[in-house]
């Protein structure tokens, strides 16, 4: 994954199928499996459905565009910052436009140094469920266990190694032997889990009362505060302004059609949310439960559902393999610019990068998991307002979702939109000058950067 010098054969995907995985594969991560199914249930069901697809098709697809576009168009950049200074340096424009790819850069960092951790509990509920500990359990000693390992400094921090060390193995070994090797094994793998716990959900679970959760429009739960969850769920759930779409974009042919991708990999990365959901919610329903946001639904939820169900241990097996899947792949991504910064920073090689940057995650991402127990009293901003009870993993979380994603995105659009020759852009994404030019450029310009700022001011005031 170096960046070749001229001369040099540039470094591409092997297929266009392999790209649309790792793609797809970053951008489907936890969240999709475990958040976005109950924000659809909770907020109107299909009719959150619909007004999530509209900003996906309009915000989405449009950046994941431009980030494609400013990695291949970038002089053979595989860094983020490299590429945004080479697409200034054609337009003529100041190389300090580079900064933006370092914000994004900043903010995957800060992203793995609590996603690793999260990473973890789904590895060690894998050997649970493999163990047949499910078997049996209740509502109470789920909960018991799910607390005793946010307790466990030790039982964390092994697992969040575990997951430092596979990522930065599979990054080491290069775009070819490392990454391509690895989703072509896990995004198939994430698939069959996904549909195989879908037909099981259907047998033994209550189906219809999913369906009617999941896609029964109800208008009168839509309200202001809908509408900017959608936005925010459309945001944040492609990974917008994380670089990793223009790391991705850096080893993109000229023969691939950005904006139909970009439709595909947005398309693809909302079929497994909703996937996820009919795997989910039939179990959860089929024993009375009432399905709850976040961590709680699939780690203390779940696990109480198979253990009453038939082969329930397999399933569950099944399930978390799903969950490690669908980290892993998001992980692998997730890394992949900080390697590529890391690379062009130092001059190293691109396994020597690979090492070192994982080793300063490994430290600091430690941090983040002892914020569960050993450090859950320390609150290291506690002198800014909004962040007195804010423990590492929380501030981390917050800086990083409610202000550097937001205002990357915005200077990104703003860049490819203001900034970038209109000419070499038109002409890297294939769009003819016309009317599908014509509404991306609006969309850029003008409407996204509108959202981003509602976005951010939501969160910061939120």
């Amino acid at each position: 994954m170096t960046a070749p010098v001229s001369g040099d054969t540039p470094l591409v995907w092997s297929s266009r199928l392999t790209f649309l995985m790792a793609s797809v594969g970053f951008a489907v991560g936890l969240g999709n499996i475990w958040r976005f199914p109950y924000v659809v249930g909770e907020n109107g069901g299909s009719a959150f459905i619909l007004i999530y697809l509209t900003f996906a098709i309009l915000i989405g697809v449009p950046l994941v565009m431009a980030e494609w576009t400013i990695g291949r168009r970038g002089n053979d950049a595989t860094s983020a910052s490299g590429s945004f200074r080479g697409v200034a340096t054609q337009s003529g424009a100041s190389t300090k436009w580079g900064a933006v790819g370092g914000i994004a850069v900043l903010a995957v960092f800060m992203l793995m140094l609590i996603y690793t951790t999260i990473a973890g509990w789904t590895m060690d509920y894998f050997v649970r469920a493999a163990s047949g500990a499910f078997e049996g359990i209740t509502s109470e000693t789920s909960a018991a266990a799910y607390e005793d390992l946010m307790a466990s400094p030790w039982r964390l921090v092994f697992w969040h190694t575990v997951v430092v060390v596979l990522t930065v193995y599979i990054n080491s070994r290069g775009l070819h032997g490392g990454i391509e090797k690895a989703v072509n094994i896990l995004m198939p793998a994430l698939f069959l889990s996904l549909v195989i716990m879908v037909g099981y959900a259907a047998v033994v679970g209550d189906m219809a009362a999913a369906a009617n959760f999941l896609l029964t429009p109800d208008f009168s739960k839509v309200t202001g505060e809908t509408v900017l969850m959608a936005l925010g769920q459309a945001f944040f759930s492609i990974g917008i302004a994380m670089a990793v779409m223009i790391t991705y974009g850096s080893y993109m042919d000229q023969s691939t059609s950005i904006a139909q991708n970009a439709v595909i990999v947005v398309g693809a990365d909302t079929l497994v949310a909703l996937l996820a959901g009919f795997a989910i919610f039939p179990l959860v329903f089929q024993h009375g439960m009432t399905p709850s946001a976040g961590e709680g639904l699939v780690f203390q939820t779940l696990p109480v559902a198979f253990g009453d169900l038939p082969a329930g241990s397999f399933f569950a097996s099944v399930f978390f393999f799903l969950l490690i899947a669908a980290a892993v792949t998001s992980c692998i991504g997730n890394f992949a610019p900080v390697v590529a910064w890391t690379e062009e920073k130092f001059r190293l090689s691109h396994s020597r990068a690979a090492f070192t940057a994982g080793f300063a995650m490994w430290v600091l991402g430690i941090a983040s998991a002892l914020s569960f127990n050993v450090l859950s009293d320390f609150h290291p901003l506690d002198f800014i307002s909004g962040f007195e009870e804010k423990t590492i993993f929380a501030s981390i979380d917050y800086i990083m979702a409610n202000a550097l994603l937001p205002i990357g995105a915005l200077l990104t659009a703003i860049f490819i939109g203001w900034i970038a020759n209109r000419d070499s852009i038109r002409e890297e994404i294939g769009l003819p000058d016309g009317l599908a030019f014509k509404t991306w450029l609006v969309l850029i310009r003008f409407v996204i950067p509108t959202a981003l700022v509602v976005v951010f001011l939501s969160g910061i005031l939120g």
